[in-house]
């Protein structure tokens, strides 16, 4: 059974916290561009851009990321395929940008590791920052979120499972027991 730890008013507030923290981390908003990480980073990312024209009055690029074909964990009969970077929008240049990678879990740091993966096949970033609604810990990789909305620890027979409303029709952060 699920227990709801954050309700969607909660998550509404640490992503107005996140983009505050990104305008002042940033000295401005100048070069940002965000990059959602498929699924539910990609409706984050476009979140915290809408909330930071709100602010700023300024557009942010959003593009969404999918790292399937980089994870170490998949598993391919040709190894010596190339993976193949899929964005929603190919128009978006990220060389010389601050790139701000969105997640909604931040949990071994391997989709993470992925992600930078990709991001280096698609140009050469100024910066990368990581925002992530969710922190549980449980580190496999030296990777450390910049921006977080809120830090969950979890043990490793949890999980935790962010709900959008543009994706799952309704809005929360759970955790179950598995």
């Amino acid at each position: 059974m699920a227990h709801e730890i954050v309700d969607g008013s909660s998550m509404q507030r640490a992503l107005t916290r996140i983009t505050y923290e990104i305008i002042e981390q940033n000295k401005g908003v100048d070069n940002l561009v965000f990059v959602g990480i498929k699924t539910r980073g990609i409706y984050l990312a476009k979140r915290l851009a809408k909330r930071l024209n709100q602010l700023e009055n300024v557009e942010i690029p959003v593009a969404a990321l999918d790292v399937s074909l980089y994870r170490d964990d998949r598993h391919v009969p040709n190894h010596n395929q190339e993976p193949i970077v899929k964005t929603d929008q190919l128009d978006i240049d990220i060389t010389n940008k601050h790139v701000i990678l969105v997640d909604d879990v931040l949990f071994t740091g391997r989709t993470v590791r992925a992600a930078l993966d990709a991001l280096m096949d698609l140009g050469r970033p100024e910066r990368i920052s990581l925002a992530v609604l969710v922190d549980r810990g449980h580190r496999e990789l030296p990777i450390r979120p910049d921006f977080v909305g809120k830090n969950i620890p979890t043990s490793m027979d949890e999980t935790v499972h962010v709900a959008v409303e543009e994706y799952d029709g309704h809005e929360d952060v759970t955790i179950e027991h598995n």
